[in-house]
């Protein structure tokens, strides 16, 4: 499925922002045809998985307009989780490379196991978490605040373990 698809994912089409790039130079960016999502049909998604059905769902929502929208697979991720944990107990797993969040990125032995709102804060502040990552947990840390049991970031061939973000 994707975002569109039973009116599973409803998104506003991100409008310019001012953005500051890696060099420090400030810049208008026009997003072109990104979402933000707004709202989740977690009804829809209930029933399938009453019906034995694990929904799938592809990056791309709509605007109820008619445009579709490109967002990102993360934001996807904690939106359906938020969603769905009004009925269920959650647990929101980001699969990806590296085996969780390392403090050091060309350390794979460097994963930190627990990471709270307080902790990443700090972790930003050093420069532990910048790029890409930035924004995975700040996906995982609202998921938590919006009822998500607990999110865990790691490998697709480990995943029992990684890091762990709970409030």
């Amino acid at each position: 499925l994707c975002g569109a698809d039973m009116n599973i994912i409803r998104s506003r089409r991100r409008a310019p922002q001012r953005v500051v790039s890696d060099n420090g130079e400030e810049q208008l960016v026009d997003f072109g045809f990104v979402g933000d999502p707004v709202a989740v049909n977690a009804e829809a998604l209930s029933r399938l998985i009453a019906a034995g059905i694990t929904p799938v769902i592809a990056p791309l929502t709509h605007d109820k307009e008619g445009s579709l929208l490109n967002t990102n697979a993360d934001t996807i991720a904690s939106t359906v989780a938020c969603g769905l944990a009004e009925r269920y107990e959650v647990t929101l797993v980001y699969a990806f490379e590296k085996a969780g969040v390392l403090r050091i990125p060309d350390d794979d032995n460097s994963v930190i196991p627990l990471i709270t709102s307080e902790s990443f804060a700090s972790l930003v502040a050093d420069g532990t978490i910048s790029g890409g990552m930035r924004p995975k947990l700040e996906n995982a840390l609202q998921a938590t605040r919006s009822g998500v049991h607990k999110v865990i970031i790691t490998s697709a061939n480990s995943l029992t373990g990684g890091t762990t973000v709970m409030l």
